[in-house]
């Protein structure tokens, strides 16, 4: 029996609409993965400045600030992913 692994997305924003844009390229870069995504919102103040960024929009991934302070591509998130799980499976 294998243990699936799980992914921690993080967007870190409080302006909805920036946000919703970077949590659906998050789920999406995900795909090809046979990992579990956790893919979360972050829209409170308080509990963006508990990650230590100084300007948002962020991405977290695993509890690791990957960006702040602009959008990322898709791309972009994409190979975060890599770094931590290796190549997609095909």
């Amino acid at each position: 029996m294998s243990i699936m692994s799980r992914i921690k997305i993080q967007v870190l924003e409080p302006d909805l609409e920036k946000c919703e844009a970077i949590l659906m390229d998050a789920m999406k870069a995900h795909l090809g993965w046979s990992v579990v995504a956790e893919v979360n919102k972050v829209l409170d103040i308080d509990k963006i400045k508990k990650y230590d960024v100084s300007e948002t929009p962020a991405v977290v991934i695993n509890n690791k600030v990957k960006v702040s302070g602009r959008v990322p591509s898709k791309e972009e998130i994409r190979e975060w992913i890599k770094e931590e799980y290796g190549p997609p499976v095909a």
